[in-house]
């Protein structure tokens, strides 16, 4: 940020990405509670075919515990969620889309107000599936010999 950068309001996005094809269902809203969470598994359950489980990797954001998504969940079986454990890399899918989001589209913009923020958002979530492209492990977990450790695994689309 610069010295005088102004911030004009901010905004939520919820995304699920599919691993296989690369596609994100992606969700600009207000906030990020459990009424906004049960908003997005509505629309998640809307775009996914009907008979297809949909397994979500979460972090343990009290929001995805809260007793009316528990209630929800549990008239939903298709949804299957599993937490991560603390400290985790189970995120890193998600968090490199969340990267190039930030890198490509909003990082260095001047966004006048929270709907102008949301367009630039949606346009790259457009962007993204109308040729989407799934990411791949571009590390092993083989040691670096520089360090006697494991490579931390890192994660890339491959861009067309």
């Amino acid at each position: 940020m610069t010295h005088d950068y102004k911030r004009n309001g901010t905004t939520t996005l919820f995304a699920a990405l599919d691993v296989l094809t690369g596609s994100v269902i992606g969700q600009c809203l207000p906030r990020h509670r459990h009424s906004e969470f049960l908003t997005f598994l509505r629309t998640i359950d809307r775009q996914v075919p009907k008979g297809m489980e949909i397994h979500l990797i979460l972090d343990n954001y009290a929001t995805h515990k809260h007793p009316n998504v528990k209630a929800w969940l549990a008239k939903h079986p298709r949804f299957r969620l599993h937490f991560t454990p603390t400290s985790s890399s189970w995120l890193n899918m998600i968090e490199g889309f969340f990267a190039q989001l930030t890198n490509k589209a909003i990082r260095r913009g001047a966004f006048a107000s929270v709907p102008d923020l949301i367009a630039a958002i949606d346009a790259y979530l457009t962007a993204t599936n109308t040729s989407p492209t799934p990411f791949t492990w571009t590390n092993t977990a083989e040691p670096d010999p520089r360090k006697g450790s494991a490579r931390p695994r890192n994660l890339s689309a491959i861009t067309k």
